[in-house]
């Protein structure tokens, strides 16, 4: 047996005893699948760079870091970090308005943003905060992705149409407007951005295994070196020669209080999309990731990078699926694609010299167009109104008034629709069917029949402040709308209370409240199938003098089998 302190070691390290049991035969498939992804990693990561308005070789620092510190803690057996386009725009909103136009501050407001995120994400981990991205409901991820896509294509524009601008996204959009008007459209560069996008987009109808995305760069860079086109349009330039460096000169504390609600923001959001891309590639192997343990390695990935000039990151939906169907078989795979773009600095980095800025633009605009998913808003628009609501207000505020506060707006609209539906819940009389067994919804089964004597009661909610008057105002509506019968009046409200999980004080004072009336009209108020914790709970707060256990029943069947008046008045086929 594992001793404690052995089982924790691999826990932390898991990527380093998963190489323990590596096969030989693999690295083949590894090398290969590492040289596919090479091929995404340079320009992926020097194009969402530019989208949060870095340098683009902080993109590369931040390709590289990640995928060796993951391959070292990592518990997904094939998993690719990096940076990615959704990302983009909560980083530029967090660093921009501090940069100050100085581009060097900016490249240090992003590491220290992405410390702040990894210390955030491995003290999630220690408190066990794995499932905390269950505030994150699919209409507000519909919302959000959508709005973050239309976000990023619309900051590509200027770049893609030659423009200088500079700004948010809607100073950036009015310049491109006053230079649509005014002729300022670079002709030249404009073609090597709807160039570049033909050769992305190509490759993918046509279901080819050679990635577009490097079929654009590599043909938009000899395009530009042949006919000299460094003049004519705006290129990524020469890259600085060397490896990572620590880059966080000039930061005070001021700044990392300043960055810190940015920074939860963007963990959560990270951890996400990362956890989501993680447990679906485990579930293809009938297998499961520890979603604690994948945000410690997401934390240390992100503060790693931080620290060597790079920026936040996350798990890539675009390049993970490219290193799979390459054939990977392990991390081994992000290490050999972090040396291929290593080498790629040291030996050759004059090539993006010939890299049009408008190329790096495509590149992010259909990284941009493949993030949205229309087929996912029409489906919930017929699915659900409040949610469709949620969606859309997650949608407009990350237009409107950014992308984090958009997302704040989203999940509180969440929560309060939650809190709405447990305020007014569903509520039914029920009753005996023939031909059915048990007890049914009157409203929906119109054929049902109350049963003598008993009035049969669901309430479909936890009783909380908010709906325990809601129960009892439901309890005694229903009571006076029953037929008043000489022979059978009811003695008996029985509540089925399979749906109640839980109940708090005020709730217990209001049930007490309505027991009591009850007992003044001569009706008792029973139980049926309350779950024993809640049970638990009204001993526990004092109601065990009155509600006794003769007033609680394992079924709804059992309770009217004991309770009803006329023997004869309850169907066979009900009880």
């Amino acid at each position: 047996m594992s001793s404690p302190s052995r089982t924790s070691a691999k826990a932390r390290l898991s990527g380093v005893w998963a190489l323990k049991g590596y096969k030989l035969e693999w690295l083949r498939h590894d090398a290969v699948a590492g040289a596919a992804l090479f091929a995404l990693l340079v320009p992926a990561g020097m194009a969402y760079a530019q989208a949060a308005g870095l340098p683009p070789v902080t993109g590369l620092y931040a390709t590289v870091i990640p995928l060796l510190v993951y391959a070292m803690v990592g518990p997904s057996r094939i998993l690719v970090l990096g940076p990615d386009s959704s990302l983009a725009p909560m980083i530029a909103a967090a660093i921009v308005p501090l940069a100050a136009g100085s581009s060097e501050r900016s490249v240090a407001l992003a590491g220290l943003l992405a410390v702040l995120i990894g210390v955030i994400m491995i003290a999630g981990s220690a408190l066990k905060l794995g499932a905390i991205t269950g505030l994150l409901s699919k209409p507000i991820r519909l919302g959000y992705l959508n709005g973050i896509a239309l976000l990023v294509a619309l900051s590509q524009l200027p770049a893609f149409l030659g423009i200088e601008a500079s700004g948010d996204i809607w100073q950036k959009l009015a310049k491109v407007a006053t230079g649509l008007v005014g002729g300022e459209v670079n002709v030249t560069a404009l073609l090597l951005g709807m160039g570049s996008l033909a050769l992305i987009w190509i490759p993918r109808l046509l279901k080819w295994k050679v990635p577009g995305v490097l079929l654009a760069v590599v043909g938009s860079c000899v395009a530009t070196a042949v006919w000299g086109l460094n003049d004519d349009v705006k290129v990524t330039g020469v890259l600085p020669q060397g490896l990572p460096m620590p880059a966080l000169g000039g930061i005070s504390w001021a700044d990392a209080l300043t960055l810190l609600p940015a920074a939860a923001g963007i963990a959560l959001m990270a951890f996400a999309d990362t956890g989501v891309l993680s447990q679906t590639l485990a579930a293809k192997e009938g297998k499961r990731v520890s979603g604690n343990r994948e945000m410690a390695a997401l934390g240390a990935a992100n503060a790693a990078t931080g620290l060597l000039g790079g920026f936040p990151i996350s798990g890539s939906a675009s390049r993970t699926p490219v290193a799979v169907d390459a054939g990977a078989k392990s991390q081994m795979t992000g290490v050999v694609g972090a040396g291929l773009v290593l080498a790629f600095m040291l030996l050759a980095p004059g090539v993006t010299g010939y890299l049009p800025s408008a190329t790096l633009a495509a590149v992010v605009i259909a990284a941009a167009i493949a993030l949205a998913d229309p087929a996912g808003v029409k489906r919930l628009l017929g699915l659900s109104r409040s949610e469709s609501v949620v969606m859309l207000a997650a949608f407009l505020g990350v237009l409107t008034v950014g992308v984090l506060q958009g997302i704040v707006v989203a999940i509180a609209l969440a929560l309060l629709d939650f809190v709405r539906r447990a305020w007014d819940p569903y509520r039914t009389e029920l009753g005996a069917e023939a031909g059915l067994p048990g007890y049914h919804d009157l409203e929906r089964h119109p054929d049902g029949a109350r049963i003598p004597g008993l009035l049969i009661l669901r309430f479909d909610a936890p009783l909380f402040f908010g709906n325990g008057q809601v129960l009892a105002a439901f309890v005694r509506e229903q009571l006076d709308e029953t037929p008043e019968e000489t022979t059978h009046p009811v003695t008996h409200v029985i509540l089925a209370a399979e749906p109640i999980t839980g109940i708090d004080t005020t709730a217990l004072d209001d049930l007490l409240t309505l027991d009591e009336w009850l007992a003044r009209r001569g009706v008792d108020l029973v139980f049926a199938e309350m779950k024993g914790p809640v049970k638990d709970k009204l001993i526990r707060l004092g109601t065990g003098a009155r509600f006794t256990p003769e007033h609680f029943f394992p079924t709804v069947g059992a309770a009217v089998r004991e309770l009803k008046t006329n023997k004869g008045g309850a169907p066979d086929y009900a009880t």
